[in-house]
């Protein structure tokens, strides 16, 4: 008896060392931007460089068309997709990671109406505990059992908040907060930011008559406390999650309310940027919950820019410098405290209005992912871009944006289990990049 004890204390003492030695080998990637919305990938046994100019597909299956980035979690891979006939609808799939199989689909009509681009669903399916929760182009809330597809509860926000639309549709992927799912949706009647119970769908509280804008909202901490960051199209908000109390707002009339980017927090200070109307640095007081401005930036405009005007991308902070793509793809080092340039480089993804690459940071170096497709290994620093190696994941298509009839691809890749996973609007695409 004592002998098969030492064999169970040993066996079980195997299997915790190896659950925690995977653990760190190995990352899901079930939110926007991964696990704390920083697009930060801390798998190893990583690939150095690309084996050749091509990356091939370990499994591909199709998908209809949307601006949506993959996610992660549990075994499976969420996408959320666009139909034209013979209606139009929104789709909500779910897929086997290992090999690209359908698990469930949940599809409903969704006329876009007035939208502009309406190429697809534009926020990223969240899994929480279980579930899977996605927001539509035009309001449609979802709360899903992650395994079965079965659905719990569903809003169609749209109407119950009399949502402004804007112009490109409901795009900020929703965040969860302990029992809470935070939403930017631009409602009426103090329902721009909203929070309802994740497992109801019950309202618990509404902030801000603030015009919408695309940028998801983030968590972070200041004074000890955890703090929701959400940039409206006229204020940078930190609310207080429980309650929705706003602790502080740092007034930013973005035009258009093009702000699509993500809010970067690096150690005590938070950057956006915008298409339009430039950059905005503030500083955090982690003394009590308060913000102040440092510095605020634009350009005369679009072409003759200063600092930054990031269109989708999202900059990269790391040793007091920023780094990020200007509004026709000039990718540039500022200095963080200021905003000086520092330099500019345009060999990361061509010259052209609203070019885009996604940022994610891998140990010390920076993987990005282009509009045309392509895969780069770089490290960044102020002394310059140094491309590492480079290498077409998937093809360019022309519904997100028709580039002369050469097609772009705008969706964040996602980073799981030494794989990325990425989609066009033809296809959803898993390639291996472990060593």
């Amino acid at each position: 008896m004592k002998k098969n004890e030492h064999n169970l204390r040993k066996l079980s003492a195997a299997l915790l060392y190896l659950f925690i030695f995977t653990g760190l080998l190995s990352q899901e990637w079930p939110d926007w931007r991964g696990i704390n919305r920083d697009g930060v990938w801390k798998e190893s046994g990583i690939i150095s460089n690309f084996k050749s100019g091509n990356i091939p597909a370990k499994w591909s299956v199709p998908c209809g068309s949307g601006y949506s980035g993959p996610t992660v979690a549990g075994g499976k891979v969420y996408l959320t997709d666009r139909l034209e006939k013979p209606e139009e609808s929104e789709r909500v799939l779910c897929f086997n990671a290992a090999d690209g199989k359908i698990i469930w689909s949940h599809t409903y009509a969704c006329p876009y109406g007035n939208v502009s681009y309406p190429d697809g669903p534009r926020a990223s399916v969240v899994i929480s505990e279980g579930k899977a929760y996605s927001l539509g182009t035009m309001g449609n809330l979802f709360c899903f059992d992650a395994q079965t597809g079965s659905v719990k509860w569903q809003i169609d926000l749209k109407i119950k908040y009399n949502i402004r639309m804007p112009t490109w549709g409901i795009a900020a992927t929703p965040l969860i907060f302990e029992n809470k799912i935070i939403l930017h949706i631009g409602g009426s009647d103090g329902a721009s930011i909203l929070a309802l119970d994740k497992n109801s769908g019950k309202e618990l509280w509404r902030a801000s008559d603030d015009k919408i804008s695309y940028s998801a909202p983030i968590l972070i901490r200041q004074a000890g406390k955890p703090i929701v960051v959400v940039w409206t199209a006229e204020n940078l908000n930190g609310l207080d999650p429980v309650t929705g109390k706003i602790f502080w707002k740092i007034p930013f009339n973005i035009r258009m309310g093009m702000g699509i980017s993500t809010p970067v927090k690096y150690k005590d200070y938070l950057f956006v940027s915008c298409f339009f109307s430039g950059s905005l640095l503030v500083k955090l007081n982690n003394e009590t919950v308060s913000a102040e401005k440092v510095w605020l930036r634009a350009g005369e405009n679009e072409q003759k820019t200063d600092a930054l005007h990031c269109v989708i991308n999202t900059p990269v902070i790391k040793d007091d410098f920023i780094y990020g793509v200007d509004s026709y793809g000039e990718m540039r080092c500022l200095k963080l405290k200021s905003g000086d340039r520092v330099w500019e480089d345009l060999s990361a993804v061509n010259k052209n209005r609203w070019a885009n690459i996604h940022f994610i940071e891998h140990e010390k170096q920076t993987w990005m992912f282009n509009e045309h497709g392509e895969l780069l290994i770089t490290e960044l620093s102020s002394l310059g871009l140094k491309i590492i190696s480079r290498a077409t994941l998937i093809e360019p298509t022309t519904g997100q944006l028709n580039r002369n009839g050469t097609g772009v691809t705008w969706t964040h890749p996602a980073f799981a289990n030494r794989h990325v996973f990425i989609r066009n609007d033809n296809r959803l695409v898993c390639a291996y990049l472990g060593e």
